[in-house]
């Protein structure tokens, strides 16, 4: 098995990485990082979010970057804010011991000041969303002429956000382009279009089936009747205690209304979805990864920026319209070799849909009985016993009692 010290890269990536704490590459960088290393090609990456794909594209791309050069030499397009912001805050810590490496993110929701002040720093990396990318170009704030390398990140998410016109313009207005690599957790007819319309011979790379799921993830669905729904997921969430997880919704505003009742019930979650402004979303994250949030209530587009790898549950209050996309949802969960529970509510004529997506995933779901009152009293009390049992007094508990 190979090691990230084995690997080629340039001395002050290979120390960053091991002040990560990275040993072994993931599938995906195993098969990536190696020939993108010592001979550059148009690539194909098909992996689920979570396997380690901002690594596998960002290692090669850093090391392939001229720092003492001070223009824009690499283009990462990302379907949102907050992937956005996390793929950047990923470069920056394997570039940290790289002289002379800067690098920028550019999204929309936030004062297009600011970045364009960023970007007269005259960063080797941007990453950017298609829409604010192309604001930035209109204004002149940016230059593409230099652009060698684009990667395309979750791209068959963003085609389904619409934004197939932006990255046809972006790449058409990328004319030194020398390698465009493309990573998707699916290969749908637009991402190929996609690739046969601006990529060469290119390379695939794909790891587990395009539609394989973690074996460590327990499938469990529930029968409701429609009105109930929401009762159901109050049920769950007591039936829970320790939940650290995401329940997902389809439509932004049931994501508001859903968080709002359980906000009034004494939960703590809160929304995340597209009509938040970029600083109470950033606050939510912030809330969630430090743990005062048990759950974020969350819609799938908003859920792309999420990248925490303790998550113990996903909740799909309501069943994916796309079955596909509930490999997506179960996906947070059972991260680095841990195991994880995704719930799914769903009404008497959805089972057919369930019955579906076990065809898709290759697992058996089972069918579980919705906790009743006494259930939750028994799950709750041995929870909390167990955690006075596993308890350490803090320093200094006792002087306030002397």
């Amino acid at each position: 098995m190979i090691s990230f010290s084995s690997l080629s890269l340039r001395e002050e990536l290979t120390r960053a990485v091991a002040e990560l704490g990275f040993e072994t590459p993931t599938p995906i960088q195993q098969k990536v990082i190696p020939p993108l290393l010592s001979q550059p090609a148009d690539i194909i990456g098909l992996a689920q979010t979570g396997t380690g794909k901002t690594a596998a594209f960002g290692l090669p791309l850093l090391h392939h970057m001229d720092v003492t050069r001070k223009d824009v030499q690499a283009l990462v397009l990302s379907p949102t804010r907050e992937l956005c912001m996390q793929t950047q805050e990923e470069f920056k810590k394997y570039g940290k011991h790289l002289k002379g490496f800067k690098t920028t993110a550019v999204y929309g929701g936030v004062p297009i000041g600011g970045q364009i002040r960023e970007l007269k720093y005259n960063p080797q990396v941007v990453v950017a969303t298609p829409g604010r990318l192309i604001d930035l170009l209109e204004r002149k704030a940016l230059s593409l002429e230099n652009v060698q390398f684009v990667v395309l990140d979750e791209a068959d998410e963003m085609l389904n956000m619409g934004f197939r016109e932006d990255i046809d313009f972006i790449l058409k207005n990328t004319v030194a382009r020398e390698f465009t690599w493309l990573f998707s957790a699916t290969m749908n007819n637009e991402v190929r279009g996609i690739a046969k319309r601006f990529m060469k011979e290119w390379k695939e790379y794909s790891v587990a089936g395009a539609n394989a799921t973690n074996e460590n993830i327990d499938h469990q669905y529930y029968v409701t009747q429609k009105h109930q729904r929401f009762e159901t997921l109050q049920r769950l969430l007591d039936f829970t205690p320790g939940i650290y997880g995401i329940i997902f919704t389809r439509t932004k505003q049931d994501c508001q209304e859903i968080a709002e009742k359980l906000m009034k019930q004494g939960y703590h979650v809160s929304p995340l979805h597209g009509d938040m402004d970029q600083k109470m979303r950033s606050k939510v994250m912030e809330r969630f990864k430090n743990r005062s949030l048990q759950a974020i209530v969350a819609t799938d587009v908003a859920a792309r920026g999420i990248d925490v790898n303790d998550i113990t549950h996903v909740i799909n209050y309501e069943l994916p319209d796309d079955p596909e996309v509930y490999t997506h949802r179960s996906g947070r969960t059972a991260r680095a070799g841990k195991s994880g529970i995704c719930m799914s509510i769903v009404s008497p004529k959805e089972i057919s849909t369930i019955r579906q997506i076990e065809r898709l995933v290759k697992q058996r779901f089972n069918r579980s009985d919705i906790p009743d009152g006494a259930e939750v009293v028994r799950k709750r009390l041995f929870y909390y016993l167990e955690q006075i049992e596993t308890a350490k007094p803090q320093k200094n508990f006792a002087e306030v009692y002397l």
